[in-house]
């Protein structure tokens, strides 16, 4: 999809605060995208509308309007959710594994953030490679540049016909990120709340330099360690701790990325596009936020795509 005339007819007027455990920082976003007051959720802030927070059964989360001003109240169909201070909560989801929702909106009604809670599966019921007959694997011990062993995911998304198409963010659903591998459900799925925040800032870089970007298709997103061995990729690959997807731009749907640069073909140039407009949103922030960034050209499987992953430390290739 090529730039629009005049970017700024887009009217990108919203605003989203987002923090990965340290500075915030402000960026544009489509006013159906955020809100006009940001959330925080453990240690991450966003102004999204839509969100995702993933924790163990037994375990609580806090929630707080960042910088409050005025009264906002909270709401959880299920689950404890108790006041903790001025526009601040705890809330302790129902202890079985599943999809919780709760609204931090106004108190007059004219706002709201729809936090999403997925009470994970625990790793620990993975045995012998598989969770409840879903081929998982095993997870290599994998060692940080700074010499610590990178743990497993704590735990997995349990995703079925009825739940995979929950919204994780405003504009990706939970089915985008599962796994390739052959198998029925229940499917399982690690994801990074970081990677969701970082895709959505993404087509937000995208739509404010003109390109009308409505989502990223995704190629790759969670990868078992059994489908990554399978498919002959790294033992480190992001992918197997939800923290990677592998995007591109297709508006028109023809299943190849859009001709972004506008020479009138479909090429790595077009990745390109992408990898200058994620360094501009991504590439400047701190630790937490950096990641890594790859271009893919064209071969006989797919056509040009970008690798964007949350790592914790830049990478290019």
């Amino acid at each position: 999809m090529s730039p629009a005339k005049g970017g700024a007819a887009l009217a990108l007027v919203g605003v989203a605060l987002l923090t990965f455990g340290g500075t915030a920082r402000v960026v544009r976003g489509t006013p159906d995208a955020t809100a006009g007051f940001a959330v925080r959720y453990g240690t991450l802030v966003s102004a999204y509308r839509i969100n995702s927070a993933f924790v163990l059964p037994g375990t609580s989360l806090a929630i707080a309007v960042e910088r409050a001003t005025g009264a906002y109240e909270a709401q959880a169909r299920e689950g404890q959710l108790r006041p903790v201070g001025v526009a601040a909560w705890r809330y302790r989801p129902p202890s079985r594994p599943g999809i919780y929702p709760l609204t931090v909106r106004r108190a007059d009604g004219s706002d709201s953030i729809r936090l999403t809670v997925f009470v994970l599966v625990p790793a620990s019921r993975v045995v012998n490679g598989r969770l409840n007959g879903y081929v998982i694997g095993t997870y290599a011990r994998v060692r940080t540049p700074d010499g610590v062993v990178r743990p497993p995911p704590v735990g997995f998304i349990e995703v079925t016909p009825a739940n995979r198409r929950t919204p994780v963010s405003p504009r990706f659903r939970l089915e985008q990120f599962l796994c390739k591998q052959a198998g029925g459900y229940p499917k399982y799925v690690a994801l990074d709340a970081r990677l969701l925040l970082a895709l959505e800032t993404l087509l937000d870089e995208a739509n404010a330099a003109g390109y009308r970007v409505t989502s990223f298709k995704i190629l790759s997103g969670f990868r078992t360690p059994s489908y990554n061995r399978a498919i002959g990729n790294v033992v480190s690959s992001r992918h197997q701790w939800g923290q990677a997807a592998d995007i591109f731009v297709d508006e028109d749907g023809d299943g190849v990325m859009d001709d972004l640069n506008r020479d009138g073909r479909h090429d790595a140039r077009d990745a390109d596009v992408l990898i200058r407009l994620a360094d501009r949103a991504l590439g400047k922030d701190g630790r937490e936020y950096a990641g890594g960034l790859g271009r893919y050209g064209t071969n006989r499987s797919h056509g040009p795509f970008v690798h964007l992953d949350v790592r914790g430390y830049r990478a290019r290739w």
